[in-house]
């Protein structure tokens, strides 16, 4: 990841935070000399290692899902992010940027049993369930046997340890605090989420 300094996280925690808010992810690796990329949400095991792991998984007929144990996997966890209009600066001649909220990670990769396949998909839907509260959770228990079955035979579960992990917080901290203000005002008027998202990210690292 290109990271001007001052635009660089390191902090394991506020980048553990990002994961939690955006869980799926982009996960990338090497098939036969050609990048290869799927999408799938994780499970953040914050405390597994200095770094973190994650969990996931993938449908079998999926060509990633052919990777080896230990092969190298990369994932992009892409935050919220915003246009940003010269006309929200107080300084004049600057000209149009994005800001947005990324953290990248690489590590290597074990498959799951299968009792460890089912623990992952316990925790993933319990993971978001718990977001849709006051709603009463919906289990894995309610999938019948024989469906589960043929479920757990059409997925393959993967764990990463993370051996390195960075993100990169674009939020106008380049500029001054006049112009920045001017952005978050500029963001928080334009009022779609992700745009206010970015303001409030922004307001946080001032």
């Amino acid at each position: 990841m290109y990271r001007p300094p001052a635009f660089a996280a390191d902090d394991v925690a506020a980048l553990h935070d990002a994961i939690r808010r955006r869980v799926f992810a982009t996960v990338a690796c090497v098939i036969d000399s050609a990048i290869a990329i799927a999408y799938a949400p994780v499970v953040l095991d914050a405390d597994d290692g200095p770094l973190g792991s994650v969990r996931f998984h993938l449908a079998g007929n999926n060509p990633v899902a052919a990777v080896l144990d230990g092969a190298a996997l990369a994932f992009s966890f892409l935050g919220p992010d915003a246009y940003v209009s010269p006309d929200w600066y107080e300084t004049k001649g600057r000209v149009p940027t994005w800001n947005y909220m990324a953290v990248e990670g690489r590590g290597t990769v074990q498959r799951m049993d299968s009792e460890q396949l089912h623990q992952l998909l316990i925790d993933i839907s319990a993971e978001e369930e718990n977001r849709l509260a006051p709603k009463k959770p919906w289990t894995i228990d309610k999938v019948p046997e024989e469906k589960m079955g043929a479920l757990m035979r059409a997925i393959v579960g993967f764990s990463v340890k993370f051996e390195t992990l960075e993100g990169k917080f674009k939020l106008s901290q380049n500029v001054t605090s006049e112009d920045a203000e001017g952005v978050m005002r500029g963001l928080v008027q334009r009022g779609d989420p992700a745009s206010r998202a970015i303001a409030k990210a922004m307001r946080g690292s001032r």
